[in-house]
């Protein structure tokens, strides 16, 4: 026993010196995270068009193709247009504008030419360009890989054709930057320029070739460094809520799951160390959505406690000890964490594949949070347990117990769950029908999604954040009936930009003379450009299309490890069931749907498919043990056999996002109340619709095969 305790307490000192470790670097890691242009700010880049009147359709597409170049430095950038000619570029985590336009490329016309001087082709036939690294008997070689356009494959697979032996050359702006020679016909819409020095050397071309494609030519027309969107104390609340929150979960899992609750609170508080590190290790640019997905994966990784230490309970309340109840109760919850955080992380990697901006934010932190959750509950968590256990606390009141609970009839209000779902998403399309009938709007969209104005001011004096925040602001918001401003300030100068919703002539004339008449600004110092939305068409359709493709996959997913189509097909329409409700009411209230409409919505559906996820194990468990008892009765049981961890987990996430509601900055309030309300309705689904669903799609089942029996025993008669 002297032994089993000097092991015990040697390994939860190693514990606890992990947890002041990885507690130390994620702390001193905190200052080199990349913040997002909402949190830190970053560098703004104008462009205007050479074109003195460019088209709708070639700005767009411009727009669009720039949004694909930045997010080679964050995923977070923005683009947006400014005026009928302008085209604003804000790269977030980044203060150095000179080096960004420098590696970005000078905006210019890219043209490829034969050997005669005869263009072949020109940059809007280049779909993508990337530098590479290729090792060839033990050398590096540094190349660029072209990928053209399917007009650009035919036209360069021909004149490669004619030109073997010959040399075809890139041109950017009068300048040859490369002058291969072609080796060989090049049909497949790939190719691949070699012969520089170092891959510094083929970055730069590369970046050059992409800016190059661009629909439109343009000139830089001013650059700037900017503050954060939504200021200094917008950060420090958010750490201040996620510290409390963080508080209140630890104390909440001591009291109801006591040891087990201290060995997750060690192991949750080694999580949170290493998600820093990982963070600024990844160069992970943290925005307001990124937060998002680190709040879901902090929610999964207490869910993946939780459903271990219901199972430990289950297992001392049918009699068996300690030691094998922690041995049992792991081996059982592993197929629902595994299941439930894979699902999720399909989900992720598919948004991360093909959505953009603020989505790939919220894939990329969601994925790292899940990975390092699954990690943390299934090795962390185990270690330190056993290590308390060693340490002699072997009495099974220190672990909880948990008897078969009288169960719970879920299935028999099933018509009143269904009916209280379809009349609230009913209602819910009602309210988008009047708002589109008074407003021309479905849903009450900010300024990322319709655009709006961008005023200039600038002031006599430097005004600071809070200055800004607590003067500037609410005379803006006053002036403009508008609660959706966005300031920013300009670095090194008195410039402040004031982003509002889309003023008339006789607004801009009123907040112009508010400045003036308030703060002594001279009236030429103050303009005024509309913008477009930073979240484009085709950045919606991007996140429309990854979303679409992520619910097949985990429908697939779902179905294969299930074994049955009923359990995805019950696990999808929760989903749209959720998305639907939350829709009623940012419809009804009027919310402000911005750029963290998507990643709130895309966090309902994760924290959604893993509860339903846990139900759903727990059903195909008992399906084996259980087959005696009727259908109904084996739902119900399940269902109230995860009824404590659906409402225990449910609450530790809750927690953390009330606490960011109660202490944030109004932008905060904002994204915070719809994912409340997701929470709450996630964990109503979960409980109520999925396991209703399906058995009624397995009592049809049921009944079609029971007809086929019978008609087939009328035949053989």
């Amino acid at each position: 026993m002297k032994s089993n305790k000097g092991k015990g307490l040697i390994g939860l000192i190693f514990a606890l010196v992990m947890v002041g470790v990885f507690g130390y670097f994620g702390f001193t890691t905190m200052g080199d995270i990349k913040l997002g242009l909402d949190l830190a700010g970053g560098v703004s880049i104008t462009y205007q068009a050479k074109a003195d009147k460019p088209s709708a359709e070639d700005m767009k597409d411009t727009i669009y193709k720039l949004q694909q170049r930045v997010q080679n430095y964050s995923t977070e950038a923005e683009v947006y247009q400014e005026g009928d000619n302008r085209i604003n570029v804000d790269i977030p985590g980044v203060s150095d504008a000179n080096a960004i336009l420098e590696e970005l490329g000078k905006p210019g016309s890219l043209t490829f030419t034969d050997e005669t001087g005869k263009t072949i082709l020109n940059g809007n036939q280049v779909a993508t360009a990337k530098p590479v690294i290729a090792d060839e008997n033990g050398m590096k070689k540094y190349m660029v890989d072209l990928t053209f356009t399917e007009e650009g494959k035919k036209i360069f697979g021909e004149a490669t054709t004619k030109n073997v032996g010959k040399r075809i050359a890139i041109v950017y702006d009068s300048k040859i930057y490369s002058n291969p020679v072609v080796q060989e016909p090049i049909t497949q819409g790939q190719c691949q320029i070699s012969g520089m020095d170092s891959y510094e050397e083929a970055e730069t071309l590369a970046s050059t070739i992409r800016i190059g494609s661009l629909s439109l030519e343009l000139e830089e027309l001013r650059s700037n460094v900017v503050g954060a969107k939504l200021g200094q104390e917008a950060i420090s609340t958010s750490l201040k809520a996620g510290a409390i929150g963080f508080g209140i979960v630890a104390i909440f899992m001591l009291i109801v799951y006591l040891i087990p609750g201290l060995a997750s609170v060690i192991a949750l508080s080694i999580y949170v160390g290493i998600i820093l590190i990982l963070l600024a290790a990844f160069e992970v640019t943290l925005t307001l959505p990124g937060v998002a997905g680190i709040i879901l994966s902090i929610g999964m990784a207490v869910d993946a406690n939780v459903i271990i230490f219901t199972r430990i309970k289950e297992e001392i309340g049918s009699g068996k000890v300690v030691k094998t109840a922690i041995q049992t109760g792991f081996s059982k919850a592993l197929s629902a964490i595994v299941d439930g955080n894979v699902t999720t992380l399909i989900a992720a990697a598919v948004l991360f594949w093909r959505g953009s901006g603020s989505v790939k934010g919220f894939a990329s932190t969601l994925a790292i949070g899940i990975v390092l959750s699954m990690f943390t509950a299934l090795f962390i968590t185990r270690f330190v347990l056993g290590r308390l256990f060693l340490l002699g606390i072997e009495n099974p009141k220190f672990y909880g117990s948990k008897k078969d609970n009288k169960t719970i009839d879920f299935l028999s209000k099933r018509k009143i769950w269904f009916a209280c779902s379809l009349a609230v998403i009913l209602v819910g399309f009602v309210g988008l029908y009047l708002n589109q009938s008074q407003t021309g709007s479905i849903l009450n969209y900010s300024m990322e999604f319709k655009g709006g104005t961008s005023t200039n001011v600038t002031f006599n004096e430097d005004m600071s954040l809070d200055q800004i925040s607590s003067k500037v602001v609410p005379l803006v918001e006053e002036v403009t009936q508008d609660t959706d401003v966005q300031t920013q300030k300009v670095a090194g100068t008195n410039e402040v930009i004031i982003k509002t919703k889309t003023l008339t002539v006789e607004e801009r004339k009123s907040l112009n003379k508010s400045m003036v008449d308030n703060f002594k600004v001279e009236s030429e110092k103050i303009t005024a450009e509309s913008i477009s939305g930073a979240i484009s068409k085709e950045m919606k359709r991007d996140a429309v299309v990854a979303m679409i493709i992520a619910t097949i996959c985990m429908l697939l997913y779902i179905w294969f490890r299930f074994k049955d189509i009923r359990f995805a097909g019950s696990a999808v329409l929760a989903l749209v069931h959720d998305v639907l409700v939350v829709l009623t009411f940012y419809a009804l209230f009027k919310w402000s749907v911005g750029s963290t409409f998507i990643a709130c919505m895309l966090t309902i559906v994760g924290y959604s498919i893993n509860a339903t996820i846990v139900i759903f194990d727990r059903i195909r468990e008992n399906l084996k043990t259980l087959n005696r008892l009727e259908l109904s009765e084996i739902v119900n049981i399940s269902i109230t056999q995860t009824f404590t961890r659906s409402l225990n987990t449910s609450f530790t996430t809750f927690v953390m996002v009330f606490v960011l509601y109660l202490m944030g900055v109004s932008s905060i309030r904002e994204f915070a109340l719809p994912l409340m309300v997701g929470i709450i309705c996630g964990t109503y689904s979960s409980v109520c619709i999925t396991g209703s669903l399906w058995y009624v799609l397995s009592l049809n089942k049921n009944k079609k095969s029971q007809k086929g029996k019978t008609a087939a025993k009328k035949q053989i008669k």
